[in-house]
């Protein structure tokens, strides 16, 4: 059975969806893109139905990963059973994903800050690029948290 894995920041349209064609890209160059479903959200509902941010889009072509067709869309409680694994991108929306999960009867899932997973930053957040730009450095955040979480899921399997 894959591993489901949520990633998630604010508004699901920069640092998430980044996250997430990462991870992605991840899974498909190891050989092992069946054993994950990955999916992205935002603890907000402002750009429900967008596109990724055009920025977080030319960031990931100029890397060489896929954007894929995916829009925005706001967190529910059913992605806390239907997800083993949700990563939040900044501790905003950590506090945001536990707060939800304390009004759920049950939950699955186990809440993580992207940047725990990281080999090479001692950084716990995600900085919102929407706000401060930046996004060359906020992608290889990313991936380097991407890595980790991957090398640990796999040593884990």
């Amino acid at each position: 059975m894959p591993t489901s894995i949520l990633f998630v920041c604010l508004g699901n349209i920069c640092r998430s969806p980044m996250a997430e064609a990462c991870f992605r890209h991840l899974t498909a160059t190891r050989g092992v893109a069946d054993a994950f479903v990955i999916d992205s959200a935002g603890t907000g509902s402002w750009h429900a139905g967008s596109r990724p941010h055009p920025q977080t889009q030319a960031e990931l072509v100029r890397n060489g990963i896929e954007v894929g067709n995916g829009v925005a869309r706001q967190v529910t409680p059913a992605d806390f059973s239907s997800h083993a694994h949700i990563v939040a991108m900044d501790q905003d929306n950590l506090a945001d994903l536990e707060r939800l999960a304390s009004q759920l009867p049950a939950t699955t899932a186990n809440c993580t800050l992207l940047l725990d997973h990281a080999r090479s930053t001692d950084l716990r957040d995600v900085p919102d690029p929407y706000y401060e730009g930046g996004f060359d450095a906020v992608f290889d955040l990313v991936m380097d948290g991407c890595t980790g979480l991957l090398d640990t899921l796999l040593a884990q399997a």
